[in-house]
């Protein structure tokens, strides 16, 4: 099924496009046909809060786009991998905490049943963790492991693995370990979309069983890269497509 319904945006930066930076390359966009099964709900496109959109998806603008060679058709950019850790605790432990240290920096005691955004809080407070370098899912423990992925200055590198030390109570021989389910660094994918060729300028919706969708691409311009929905960092882009141009500012 594709889904190719008509779509508009204003020409204003406003609060639904923090990532865009200035108008520049605006009205210059390209019309470009999504693989809509390339996408994840939740990471990049979520169910219309609108009345008017009752039962469709909404993309999220500002979505980093690479282009699929076999099939021609736009998904995610898949830059370098981001590394992702994971923590489990094992033998059924009723109370205690746990610490992760990670390059020299040792958290703050977590609970052994902690959630996945109490471990965000304990790793964001480390010196060499700023916030949004890490996303934390999963959880809580001790049940579910805890997915750590690293984002921010950190996006795309093979950073150090984290160690874990307990003092766990109750269960049987509780204990913690981290393991790396994903090594940082090098390209995620090899069909194409490891080349940026733009962003997608305006959200776009699109019926839950459609496979394509019509999307504006943004190939030059100025972003806050810091911003756009997915973790993106420009240092990191090894290839671009032909004529694509883009500034990156902060704030």
């Amino acid at each position: 099924m594709n889904d190719f319904q008509p779509y508009s945006y204003t020409d204003s930066v406003t609060a639904d496009r923090p990532w865009l930076a200035s108008l520049v390359g605006v009205q210059d966009t390209n019309t470009i046909t999504l693989d809509l099964t390339k996408f994840t709900e939740g990471t990049h496109y979520v169910k219309s809060a609108n009345p008017a959109l009752q039962g469709r998806n909404v993309m999220k603008s500002g979505i980093p786009l690479g282009k699929v060679t076999a099939s021609g058709l736009y998904a995610p950019y898949s830059g370098p991998r981001s590394e992702v850790q994971t923590v489990t605790i094992t033998g059924g432990p009723t109370g205690g905490t746990y610490t992760l240290t990670f390059s020299g920096q040792t958290t703050a005691a977590i609970p052994y049943n902690a959630t996945a955004t109490q471990v965000k809080t304990a790793l964001e407070a480390l010196s060499n963790i700023n916030p949004g370098d890490v996303a934390v899912s999963g959880g809580p423990h001790p049940g579910t492991a805890i997915v750590v992925t690293f984002g921010g200055q950190y996006l795309g590198e093979d950073v150090t693995q984290m160690t874990a030390t307990g003092s766990l109570t109750g269960g049987t021989s509780p204990a913690v370990a981290v393991t790396t389910t994903t090594a940082g660094g090098g390209a995620s994918a090899s069909d194409g979309t490891e080349v940026l060729h733009g962003f997608l300028v305006s959200e776009i919706s699109f019926n839950p069983g459609s496979t394509k969708a019509a999307g504006a691409l943004l190939w030059y311009g100025e972003i806050y890269a810091e911003d756009c929905p997915i973790p993106f960092d420009p240092t990191d882009v090894a290839s671009t497509a032909p004529g694509v141009n883009f500034h990156y500012r902060t704030r």
